[in-house]
């Protein structure tokens, strides 16, 4: 080849790669941009060397993600002879910590366990105690310095979990808490690991098979169903992160996102950070295998959330065309909550197990799929056809809001002033948690001295899924500084907390009852709780209410009115301390745990009206089912109304609602 032409066909190779390289940013980048928080990004296809990277050098919080690293650091020591797979270890009760994980809920002190499967509950369950096990056999030192060995010296654990007293690192806890890496470091270990040259071969074998058992779902797997991944997660509070080998047709891809500072800190299967993960590694995917679609189904033969492809458009289609009305989903290949609803309501309407999972019953129903939409008319015909219009709005009607009920009402005496479909019960997620706070707030009227009492978080509390209070069970904490926990983040699991320890209380017959009532266990008070709830809907007037849980997750039978939740509301603010609680932004407090440990949490209020001024309470709510929800206080100069949006199409949306709501009871209805 002539000099020139080498040269030009060098450049036209140059181009083409850029372009490839700059269509992954062109796709990524506005993922990012998007993103309400701190993201840092490495991406590398292994086979290729080509690569992406974003704030791929800045140190972030790693939270659980640094047991891999540790992972390492133990098969080094293994490698060495300095430990060995079958060394045995045994768990002691002040061994146990809260969080993630099986030891401390299911294994008694004195179980005794391998260091082999320590690691293992380590990685696929991020088992927090185990992973303080294995760090006490390789040395908190001793893992720094492996890391520093393989040229990762950003990557480092800084303590033990929940141990932050133990920290060799105690300016970088103060950071980035348990541990900080960068997106680069951790590119740098996957591809070491993916060509088996990190600490040997075998060992190279044994952590990819505890990394492709990882038993978190919620981040690269999301959107990549039936695609082997190895990797691990991390996820604290305000961190969300994810790092590992997705295997293509091609060869394996390395992806690393760190995220910090998010201002989405749900435990919900809705959280942005985990989305955004989950988008950039099937962005990855999708750039290097060619566009090529995963497996859209499993090999259980089942579509859910987070799958995509042709599959599930035929699935769209066939839905569109079987239900009445139609859902009208968008066919975009996408299964996401939409696409899951429906399939819940066509379930519900075979009478199949509405879990919104398409499995072989659901599919025979379905019957033949419809592969293609209807066939577009002849353009002429379109062309011609008239549109109708639908009569002009009325300048003198209410706003036009895009939640499905909604109630305005008079802060001072509790009327209803204006609404619409205000007496219909509907789902309303964690406005329920409205009640729960207010029957403790009312008992502790008469009984102040409750709130000073201490509380210990169960396990059955600490399960429970969605929002999070971040205390874990076994933990202690005061009830007055938990109910911050339930309103603020709203805490799914504090409300449980608090129903298990008020519950018999409520019950007829009260504190009067004897210590071995039947209702003396977690479960029956509960229980108890919950009906001392519909009890307090009969007393305030809710109309066709009715509670089943204290935390608004979602239940057929769990339906509340607009107009119910004004009374609740009306009620609840004048208690002082819950108009307190529920104006507040923010609150810190101390918990204790087992071996009386402590660690302080900070509660961060979900209602973003307490930044503007004229807005003082009281309680955001969110689910598939319920739509976007916030029950809220304001005062302009004497004129108090409390408003109730309920099924609004976004968090967004529910505040534009609210504020619009506000702003016509202000102007239009007070004024009258």
């Amino acid at each position: 080849m002539k000099p020139v032409r080498a040269f030009l066909f060098a450049v036209i190779c140059c181009q083409v790669v850029v372009a490839r390289a700059d269509e992954l940013a062109d796709q990524i980048k506005p993922l990012i941009d998007a993103h309400k928080g701190q993201v840092a990004v490495a991406i590398k296809d292994l086979k290729t060397g080509k690569s992406f990277e974003h704030n791929a050098d800045v140190p972030m919080p790693t939270a659980s993600l640094i047991k891999f690293p540790l992972m390492i650091a133990a098969f080094q020591a293994m490698e060495d002879g300095r430990l060995k797979a079958d060394d045995k270890i045994t768990l002691e009760e002040a061994d146990k910590v809260p969080g993630s994980g099986i030891l401390t809920s299911h294994f008694s002190d004195g179980a005794t366990i391998s260091l082999r499967d320590a690691i293992h509950l380590m990685i696929v369950y991020s088992d927090n105690t185990a992973t303080n096990l294995v760090a006490e056999q390789v040395g908190l030192k001793a893992a720094a310095e492996q890391m520093d060995k393989l040229d990762c010296p950003e990557t480092k654990l800084h303590s033990y979990v929940f141990r932050r007293e133990t920290s060799i690192f105690p300016e970088r806890s103060k950071k980035y808490g348990l541990g900080s890496t960068t997106a680069a470091d951790m590119v740098k270990l996957l591809e070491m690991l993916s060509k088996k040259v990190l600490v040997s071969e075998q060992a190279s074998d044994k952590m990819l098979a505890h990394m492709y058992a990882c038993e978190s779902k919620n981040q690269f797997t999301r959107f990549l169903p039936g695609v082997k991944i190895a990797h691990k997660t991390g996820s604290v509070n305000e961190v969300r992160t994810d790092a590992g080998l997705i295997d293509g047709p091609n060869g394996p891809i390395a992806v690393c996102v760190l995220t910090n500072e998010n201002d989405d800190k749900s435990w919900t299967d809705n959280n942005a950070a985990e989305i955004l993960c989950g988008r950039i590694a099937q962005v990855a995917y999708r750039h290097f295998t060619g566009d090529a679609e995963p497996a859209a189904v499993a090999e259980s033969g089942e579509l859910k959330v987070g799958a995509t492809g042709m599959l599930v458009e035929a699935l769209q289609r066939t839905l569109n065309a079987r239900m009445t009305p139609s859902p009208d989903l968008g066919v975009d290949g996408d299964f996401g909550s939409m696409t899951e609803g429906a399939v819940v309501d066509f379930q519900k309407a075979k009478g199949i197990e509405p879990n919104g999972i398409v499995g072989p019953e659901t599919w025979k129903a379905l019957g033949p799929l419809v592969e293609q939409g209807p066939e577009a008319p002849d353009p002429a015909v379109v062309n011609a056809e008239a549109t109708k219009k639908k009569p002009a709005d009325d300048i003198d009607g209410p706003p036009f809001v895009s939640c499905k009920v909604w109630a305005i009402a008079d802060g001072e005496t509790g009327k209803v002033l204006l609404g619409s479909d205000e007496e219909k019960p509907v789902d309303v997620a964690s406005t329920t948690k409205i009640m729960t706070a207010y029957l403790v707030l009312k008992h502790a009227e008469e009984h102040p001295e409750v709130l000073d009492e201490t509380l210990t978080f169960s396990k059955r509390a600490d399960e429970t899924i969605g929002s999070t209070a971040e205390v874990r069970a076994g933990e202690e904490v005061c009830v007055r500084e938990l109910m911050y926990g339930l309103m603020l983040p709203s805490g799914n699991d504090a409300s449980v907390a608090l129903a298990e320890h008020f519950g018999k209380r409520l019950a007829p017959g009260g504190d009067s009852l004897p210590d071995t009532d039947e209702i003396d266990t977690p479960k029956k008070s509960y229980a108890a709780f919950v009906e001392a709830m519909n009890k307090a809907v009969k007393d305030l007037g809710m109309g066709d209410s009715h509670y089943e849980n204290t935390h608004g997750l979602t239940d057929d039978a769990h339906k509340i009115t607009a107009a119910g939740l004004v009374k609740l509301t009306h009620a609840a603010m004048k208690l002082p301390l819950f108009a307190e609680i529920v104006s507040t932004p923010q609150r810190g407090a101390t918990v204790t745990g087992p071996g009386g440990y402590k660690r302080n949490v900070l509660w961060k209020n979900t209602n973003h009206l307490l930044g503007i001024e004229g807005y003082n309470g009281v309680k955001t709510g969110t689910t598939n089912a319920a739509g976007a929800c916030l029950v809220s206080t304001g005062k302009r100069g004497e004129d108090a109304l409390i408003v109730v949006v309920l099924g609004a199409a976004s968090s967004d949306s529910r505040y534009v609602d609210t504020r619009n709501l506000f702003r016509y009871g202000w102007t239009q209805l007070k004024s009258k």
